[in-house]
Parts: structure tokens; sequence; C-alpha cells
């Protein structure tokens, strides 16, 4: 599936913008018209304002719908994410407006313009360009409100994070203030990128690391996956139904220190909730903050588990390749055959 950039999404023109747009193009399009017979060179601009106008209309409306993203071709969480943004079937509606409103410029166009090709008389030629004009401004000005809309969605869609479903994701989970964001940052090749979460109030961070040249994009959950299953709102739940859809593996946190604020008892609770919310994806817990409970072994004797310290670096390589490794991403079932998605360089 495409990955969405939701930073790329185009500035929307309003209906004033937009005919304004158009009809200067027109004036610009007139004034190239030669012909010494004024009769003919009257038809032949009229003709050619309207094609003008109508063709930029026509053309900057569709270029909105193409580059906005298409639902049918989205992952289940990009459009969860948009749902719970802007709302799907606001996203629809306002799309297919634009896609009417340049399919009806065009048409009163082709209407208008075989009219004045049959016309004798230069003044009724002005009058049938003046109602087309007319026309197709009413057209245009009738999606005002989707023109509008879609401004004001952008402006929230570009603060998205930017998801590849084709790559390994890595969802990171735990209680509150277990360690999620800066054991992502530590795991990261460059700064995460810190981008509007609309399932809560709280930030995403979207981080990555490369590995063999595959890129591995790490996710943590705020306000998802780190209180318990009765404080999660439906909208909530939606997400994390999406997030079995692009999660590799689940990472989850555990602070045995309980330096957090949280204690082990209800941190064992919610990792069994998760387990049981995301059940098609693989678990692995890992034991943070090795730092405050003085382990030095790379495994906490007491669980078991791989354990690591975030801020001191501790066992962060481990982790590493212990996540590929889980992941399997580069496993090679046919020697001749290179790993689904696999890049490599053009010679």
């Amino acid at each position: 599936m495409p990955v969405i950039i939701w930073k790329k999404l185009p500035t929307v023109l309003l209906a004033d913008e937009l005919l304004d747009k158009a009809y200067r193009r027109a004036t610009k399009a007139k004034d190239s018209v030669e012909d010494t017979d004024r009769l003919f060179r009257t038809r032949k601009q009229m003709i050619r304002m309207i094609q003008s106008a109508s063709d930029v209309l026509d053309a900057t409306l569709k270029g909105y719908v193409a580059k906005w993203p298409s639902l049918n071709k989205q992952s289940e969480f990009d459009r969860s994410l948009i749902d719970a943004s802007v709302g799907c079937d606001a996203f629809r509606h306002h799309l297919s407006n634009l896609q009417w409103a340049a399919n009806q410029t065009m048409s009163l166009a082709k209407k208008y313009e075989q009219q004045i090709q049959r016309m004798m008389n230069i003044d009724g030629m002005h009058v049938r360009r003046r109602e087309a004009y007319g026309r197709i401004s009413s057209v245009i000005d009738q999606v005002n409100p989707s023109l509008l809309w879609l401004n004001r969605a952008r402006d929230q869609l570009r603060e998205l994070p930017s998801i590849n479903t084709s790559e390994p994701c890595i969802v990171v989970a735990g209680s509150p203030n277990v360690g999620k964001s800066a054991l992502i940052g530590v795991l990261s090749s460059n700064e995460p990128e810190v981008a509007a979460y609309p399932f809560t109030t709280k930030q995403l961070h979207v981080g990555h690391f490369e590995h063999r040249r595959r890129v591995y994009q790490m996710v943590d959950t705020p306000g998802l996956l780190d209180r318990p299953m009765e404080d999660r709102n439906n909208i909530e739940m939606q997400a994390i139904v999406a997030l079995e859809n692009i999660g590799s593996i689940v990472l989850f946190l555990l602070d045995p220190a309980e330096h957090g604020g949280t204690s082990m008892e209800s941190q064992e609770n919610l990792l069994t909730e998760v387990a049981a919310l995301l059940p098609q994806t693989p678990l692995i817990v890992v034991d943070g903050k090795a730092d405050l409970l003085k382990i030095d072994t790379g495994v906490n004797p007491v669980s078991g588990h791989l354990c690591i310290s975030a801020t001191e670096g501790y066992g962060i390589e481990q982790l590493r390749e212990e996540l590929v490794a889980r992941i399997a991403a580069d496993d090679i079932g046919d020697p001749l055959l290179l790993p689904e998605g696999w890049h490599r360089s053009d010679l």
C-alpha cells in the first residue's frame, strides 16, 4: 500500500481564488488569438476564454482529488487515523464534490462553446461567454464549503504520522512513564518524529532504525495501550484493532523499579490486556531502567526478561538484535529470491 506523506497535501484554493486564477488565465488566452476578420476573431476569443477557464478549474479540482489519498488504497490503520481526525465519510463527500464540480464545469464549457460556434452576432457571443462564466462561477461557489473543509482538514492531517505498512513496525506499549519515548529515542538512527495522534490528546512518537538496508519503524501508543480497558472509548478501540494490521511485534516495556509510579501488579494486568487485544501479534517483554535495578547481566534474574536502560544505553544493541531476529523480515525461504520489500540499488 502507498505511504501517505501527509505533509505533502496541497493547499486548497477557495472559490474566489480559483475563479480569479481561471479567469486571469482566460484573459491571457484571449489576447493570444489572431485573426484579421473581426467576427471570426471574436468567436475564437470567446471560445478560447471559456476553454481556458474551464481547463484551469478542471485540472485544479481533479488535481486536488488525485493528490489526496484514496481511502480504498490505505491500510486500516491509516483509515482509522483519517476517521479519527476528520471523518472518512466527510473526507469522501467533499472530494466527490470537487470531482462533480470539475465535470460540471467541463460540461457547461462544451455547451457554450457549441452555441458560440454557430453564432454570427458579435454581441451575442459576448453575452454567451458571460453566461458561461456565470454558470461556471455558480458551480464553483456551490463547492466552496468543500474547499474550505479540505483546507482545514489539510492542516489537521499534515500533523499525522506516516507509517509504511510494507516495512516492519514495532508497536511499543507499556504503562505511563515507563520510558517508552526514551527507548524509541535511543533505538532510533535519527531524531524520532513527534506527530499528532487523533485518538488521544497525547502525541505519537515514531522512530526508525536500519538493519541490512531495511527500515524498522517504532511507534508508541499513548492513551491506547497504556491504560485499562474500561478507560478506553470506541475510537481508541478502533485504533487498537487497526494496530493489528501494522504491528510486526509488540514490545511491552515494564518498569520493575516502579520508578514511573505504576505498581508492577497494574503493569502486569495491562500486559495481560495488551496480549489479549493483539492476539495475532508476537509479543516481547522487556524490563527497563536496568540502572535503577542494578542489573548488568542483560537478563533480569527474577523475571527472565531482557533488561535494558535507555538512559545508560545498556542492552540496547542486544534488544535491537532480538527485535530483528523475532520479526524475521529478511528470512529467505527461496535462496534465489530476495525477501519481499528488500531494497537494492540499481546498477
